[in-house]
């Protein structure tokens, strides 16, 4: 069994959709309030990834 890889190619069902979701979640925020709900936020999809080789490569990707 191989080991899970990140995604880089496109594979949100609905880009725009999910862009427009992401601004409405930060509207009334202040910046200290954004920047919570932006770590928050990395927290729980890091959860749902699970796996600490392809949470590596996001880190990875996200600084490239």
């Amino acid at each position: 069994m191989s080991e899970p890889h990140l995604i880089l190619a496109p594979n949100l069902d609905a880009p725009d959709d999910f862009y427009e979701a992401l601004l409405d979640a930060h509207q009334g925020l202040s910046l200290e309030e954004s920047q919570a709900f932006n770590a928050r936020l990395v927290l729980v999809l890091a959860n749902h990834i699970g796996a600490l080789p392809v949470l590596r490569e996001a880190l990875e990707a996200a600084r490239a």
